[in-house]
């Protein structure tokens, strides 16, 4: 006689009841990717994966520049598809602002439909206002943010960090929505990283306490500055410059899901009730 076995249904149980269950708060995205260089299908199929935790979506350097056309306006429209928004990096902005082609750019990335662009002066000095900048990238239709930091002058001293501060006021000031601090693709001997990588934590509590996590995102383009960064402010620290690959490990240690997260008490998932220090290791 043969045997019959019965099969489990799939479907009935969810995932997102699951973590609420264990104690893993619901946090808003706060996480942006950026997008080097990827081909199309492999963007596309981090946006079907992972666009829930997104916040915003670099197209990243000059990359789209050089890119077959037909395939940057199809990773944008992903993009779209997905309810991401994008945003350019700074190096185009500043070739455009040292050439005198500031206009141009602008009337191209808002004909490819971005939502933003980002500017800056890592490796170029700024010849117009903030406010002209702004004017003009409004004008267009386009959302400004700014980044904050040199990128070949090494890691920030005390009187930079209040410069930069002072800085972003002013940019803020003139409409821009968010600041990012630099920190390239290295977190070495740039920013907030020391050239072996260490994190100064002081001078990060100076940006975040003086524009707050909506405001300020951080670069932190690897595994050892993300973990830092986490560690020190804990799961609202708005990160950026994620590789894709790499936005869902993010995602989970800022749920405190991964084994060096669980026993970080501002990271930890909590049960109601719970304590900080309750069920921890023994």
């Amino acid at each position: 006689m043969k045997r019959e076995t019965k099969s489990r249904a799939g479907g009935r149980l969810h995932t997102a009841d699951y973590l609420k269950m264990i104690g893993v708060p619901e946090i808003k995205p706060a996480t942006s990717p950026f997008d080097p260089g990827y081909d199309l299908a492999t963007l596309e199929s981090h946006l079907e994966q992972s666009s829930r935790v997104m916040s915003i979506l670099k197209i990243s350097m000059a990359c789209w520049m050089v890119a077959d056309e037909k395939v940057t306006r199809r990773k944008i429209a992903a993009a779209k598809k997905y309810r991401v928004p994008t945003t350019t990096g700074g190096g185009p902005f500043e070739v455009a602002v040292a050439q005198g082609k500031l206009p141009q750019y602008l009337d191209l990335v808002a004909d490819f439909g971005m939502t933003r662009i980002e500017c800056g002066e890592g490796f170029t000095e700024m010849t117009l206002s903030p406010r002209e900048v702004i004017g003009m990238a409004h004008s267009r239709g386009l959302e400004v943010q700014f980044e904050l930091g040199k990128k070949h002058t090494g890691a920030f001293t005390r009187d930079a960090v209040e410069g930069l501060i002072e800085q972003g006021k002013r940019w803020l000031d003139a409409g821009a929505l968010q600041l990012v601090v630099e920190a390239r693709e290295s977190a070495k001997g740039v920013g907030l990283f020391d050239d072996s990588g260490n994190f100064n934590s002081a001078f990060a509590d100076r940006f975040a306490g003086a524009f707050g996590h909506k405001i300020v995102m951080f670069e932190a383009p690897n595994k050892p500055s993300q973990f830092a960064l986490l560690d020190h402010f804990g799961n609202e620290v708005h990160l950026c410059n994620i590789r894709l690959e790499e936005v869902l490990r993010v995602e989970i240690y800022r749920r405190g899901l991964h084994s060096d997260a669980f026993a970080k008490e501002n990271l930890r998932p909590r049960l109601p009730g719970q304590s900080a220090r309750a069920g921890q290791g023994r």
